[in-house]
């Protein structure tokens, strides 16, 4: 099954990671307020970054490593992400 590792951008301007096997259906969870407890006052949310893995545990170590990284390196993720959209 694959598996998603995303960055969020919450109404406050902070950046959030998470996993899922089911963007669009995560996305509309953490807009609702029942995706989790971060989110949940920081609404609404924008998907700003998503990569595609082939399981669930790479998505989820994908997760960790977007945790460990500063907000500057977030943003640069994101802003290299959107360059390759042009």
């Amino acid at each position: 099954m694959k598996g998603y590792a995303y960055l969020l951008k919450c109404s406050d301007g902070s950046l959030y990671a998470g996993w899922t096997n089911d963007p669009e259906r995560r996305l509309k969870a953490h807009n609702s307020g029942t995706a989790s407890k971060y989110t949940r006052s920081r609404r609404p949310v924008e998907m700003v970054y998503l990569e595609e893995f082939e399981t669930k545990s790479e998505a989820m170590k994908r997760e960790a490593a977007l945790k460990m990284m500063t907000r500057e390196q977030k943003l640069e993720l994101v802003k290299a992400c959107e360059q390759k959209e042009l």
